[in-house]
This record gives C-alpha cells, sequence and structure tokens, in this order.
C-alpha cells in the first residue's frame, strides 16, 4: 500500500539505508523509539515499522507511558506489551504522575509528562503516530490561542532539537484507517478521546466537521499552511542568529546592541535567547514587560523579571539569566581535560593558545586544583598595579553580583594562577612566544 511506501521513503530520507546513516549524528544501526499508546495510529505506525528494521538498518523498541488517568490504563499498557511480543519489539512502560494542578490542565499535563518520560531515554530518534488531521488540529488550536510563529508552524515532520520523527505527518487519517482496516490490526479506544471538555476534542469531533461541510480540503490545507508558517519560523531562527553576533556576550544579552535592532527584531531575538538558556517562550504581554524593563528602566534601577521561575537581571548593560543555587564549597582536579562540570552545573573550558593565558610550559602545569571561593583571596593579574584583594577586582571588572560567590578559582599547587574574567597571575602569563591555557568560565 502507498502508507507502506511513504513511512519507508521517510525514514530512509531521515536514517539512510541498510544501516548507513545520512544524517551524521547517527551511528550505524541507528535506535528508534516508538511511543506506543496502543491506538489506532500507533498500531498502524508499529506494524509498519517491524519490517523496514531489516531493510533501513535500524533497531526498534517501543515505550507506553502509563498516565493512571482512565480505570483502564492498566490493560492498555498490558494491550501494548503483549502486541509488542507478537512483534518481538522489546517494550518499556513507564509510569508517570500527572501534575493537575499546574494550571495547565489535565490534557496539557498529561502531554508535558509524556514527553519528558520519552525525552528520558538515549534513542537517536523518537517516533510519533501523528497524523495529517492532527496537524490540521493543532494550527487551529494555535490560531485559537493567539500563537505567534513558532507556535503556528504546529509541528515538525522531523525535530533534530528534540529527537524526533513523525513519518504519519502527511499522511491522510482516511489512508491510516484504511491500512488498519485491511491489516485486520487490533488497537485500544481511549474513552477520553470522545470528551468534548477537552479542546482537542472539542476541535475534532464539533469545529472540524463544520469547516470541513464548507471546506472540504481544509486538513490538507492547514497542513500545508503549518509548513509554510514553519519554514518562516526557521528564517525568523536564522535571523536571530545573525542578531546574536553582535547582541549577545558569553550569553548575555547586550542591550546597547540590541537597542540598534527594531522592536520586531528586538522580540525575535529575545525570545530566541530566552529558549536557548531553557526558557519556553513568554506570552506577549510577559515578553513585553521584560523588554521594557530591561531597555527603558533607569540606568540605577534593580531589574528582576520572573519568567518560568527563573529571573531575569540587568547589570551593566547585560541582560542575565540568574541561576538560583545554593554555593556550597568545592574542590576538584583538572589533568588536560578540555572541559570540566562544576557542581553547580556551569562549565570551565580549557583551551592552548600561544601567546595567551597560563605559561603552561614553563611552569611546567601538568594539573591544576579548581575550588570555590573561600573569602578575604587576593591577587595581582598585573605588574604595574598592587596586589589587590579579589573582592575589590570583581568589583572594578563589573562582575555581576550574583555570579561572584560562584566563581570558581585555579590554582597552581598553592597559588592562585587565574580568576576567569579577571586574568592570569602577572608572574605566570605566557609571552608572546609562549603556549598557554586560555581558562573560561560558561555559567
Amino acid at each position: 500500500m502507498r502508507i507502506q511506501a511513504q513511512v519507508s521513503e521517510f525514514l530512509e530520507e531521515v536514517l539512510g539505508k541498510d544501516g548507513v546513516p545520512k544524517t551524521p549524528i547517527l551511528q550505524n544501526k541507528p535506535n528508534l523509539l516508538l511511543a506506543l499508546s496502543g491506538g489506532r495510529d500507533s498500531a498502524v505506525l508499529l506494524n509498519l515499522l517491524v519490517p523496514l528494521q531489516k531493510t533501513l538498518g535500524f533497531r526498534l523498541h517501543a515505550m507506553h507511558v502509563h498516565h493512571g488517568l482512565s480505570p483502564n490504563a492498566d490493560a492498555w499498557a498490558d494491550f501494548c506489551v503483549k502486541a509488542c511480543a507478537g512483534y518481538q519489539v522489546p517494550i518499556e512502560v513507564v509510569k508517570v504522575q500527572v501534575d493537575k494542578i499546574t494550571g495547565l490542565g489535565v490534557e496539557a499535563a498529561a502531554r508535558e509528562a509524556r514527553y519528558e518520560a520519552l525525552m528520558k531515554t538515549d534513542a537517536d530518534f523518537i517516533l510519533l503516530a501523528h497524523h495529517q488531521e492532527d496537524q490540521a488540529e493543532t494550527l487551529l488550536l494555535q490560531l485559537l490561542r493567539g500563537a505567534g510563529v513558532k507556535g503556528l508552524s504546529a509541528m515538525a515532520s522531523v525535530d533534530y532539537g528534540r529527537r524526533l520523527l513523525r513519518p504519519l505527518l502527511n499522511i491522510p487519517v482516511e489512508d491510516i484507517k484504511t491500512f488498519a482496516k485491511t491489516a485486520k490490526l487490533q488497537w485500544i479506544e481511549d474513552e477520553s478521546n470522545d470528551d468534548t471538555h477537552y479542546d482537542r476534542n472539542y476541535c475534532r469531533h464539533i469545529l472540524m466537521p463544520k469547516i470541513n461541510e464548507r471546506f472540504p480540503a481544509a486538513k490538507v490545507t492547514l497542513s500545508r499552511s503549518a509548513d509554510h508558517i514553519a519554514e518562516a519560523s526557521l528564517l525568523l531562527d536564522e535571523l536571530a542568529q545573525l542578531d546574536a553576533e553582535n547582541c549577545i556576550v558569553n550569553q548575555h544579552l547586550n542591550l546597547d546592541a540590541l537597542k540598534s535592532l527594531s522592536y520586531p527584531r528586538v522580540k525575535n531575538l529575545t525570545r530566541w535567547w530566552l529558549v536557548s538558556l531553557g526558557l519556553g517562550l513568554p506570552s506577549k504581554d510577559r515578553l513585553d514587560e521584560l523588554l521594557d524593563q530591561l531597555l527603558h528602566a533607569r540606568a540605577d534601577a534593580s531589574i528582576k523579571v520572573t519568567i518560568e521561575g527563573k529571573t531575569i537581571r540587568r547589570y551593566q548593560g547585560l541582560a542575565y539569566l540568574e541561576q538560583v543555587t545554593e554555593v556550597l564549597p568545592f574542590a576538584m582536579s583538572w589533568q588536560g581535560e578540555q572541559e570540566i562540570k562544576l557542581p553547580d552545573g556551569s562549565m570551565l573550558s580549557f583551551e592552548r593558545l600561544l601567546g595567551q593565558g597560563l605559561a603552561v610550559d614553563r611552569l611546567g602545569v601538568e594539573k591544576l586544583r579548581v575550588e570555590s571561593r573561600h573569602g578575604g583571596e587576593r591577587f595581582k593579574p598585573a605588574l604595574n598595579r598592587p596586589t589587590r584583594t579579589l573582592k575589590h577586582l570583581l568589583q572594578e571588572a563589573n562582575f555581576a553580583p550574583w555570579l561572584r560567590d560562584r566563581l570558581p578559582l585555579i590554582y597552581l599547587e598553592d597559588t592562585l594562577a587565574v580568576v576567569p574574567g579577571i586574568g592570569v597571575s602577572c608572574l605566570m602569563q605566557a609571552t608572546e612566544k609562549e603556549l598557554g591555557l586560555v581558562i573560561s568560565w560558561k555559567c
């Protein structure tokens, strides 16, 4: 059937054939995880994937996420286990707790819990059984919620960032129904799918039939619109990356540079910056409030804006994501690594460059000690200036106050050799003809 060829062509385009991957991030024999709900769509995708394991050279396993929201949840999990046993496909059943009091609503909270469970796996790709009708419904729901371009791009057939593949996304649901009937497949029926109190079910059972009466091709055209918007979203991301070259310094937003952009580009870059820091997209009102404070508040004003429980602050013309972590004393060794991760999650990177940094060859450096601040440290980064307290040096360098206690210090034996962001002890600096070790703190 045509659906079999479509799925095969889709996966071959992403994965390659005969175990030779097209995608550089993959090794031979990519590991694919199917999100198996037990419903018709995922049952069809399971059936289609099993014979493709040999021809396309991938390993398939499945996960059933047990939300515990239905009295039939245990039976659904048992059904998925038996179905996979029949195909000789390994399966894991993962029980999750759905937080019903977050304000997201049960539907969204269940989806969030499901994705969180799937993302914890080490699969090269996670396969989802969304189809063309799902795409059309998602676009319509996002329009009704007033989403921006990112939200209106709906679902991507290939999402490399989150390792998601949707092989059925451009396939009409009627084709999936026909395949399931012809192949005599069995599946479970989730009784909540008929409950129109949920937004998606209301859209599917009430809105879409009315729209289809007047516009029979609506599902196809809405899905096509989502593809067009997804292309526009990619272009906006590319524009943000170009603007970031001038406006982002060490993951911090340079506000003077930001002011040189038009306001739509300011908002586009700020959204991209927040996402790059691991935050979700803020609402229009929240974004406008953030930018109003960052760009227009008095120079001496203390700026603190909370987004998703995390704080954005302004200091010396830069916007920072404040890392609120308990500062605990630590001591660890560097023995040649390119990067080491510190207890608070920040990173120290080490790069060998001529004429810069710590004179590792002259000093015979084989290992260094990395420690947290204890207080009272003194440092002399310049020959023509006296030794000073680290506290005064950090103030002079306009080091953000909330970063000072977290700053790692690098010692050669008992001598404070490097303070990231401040410099190298004056007698330990590499000359222009010496190989040096440049140490950077990524906080």
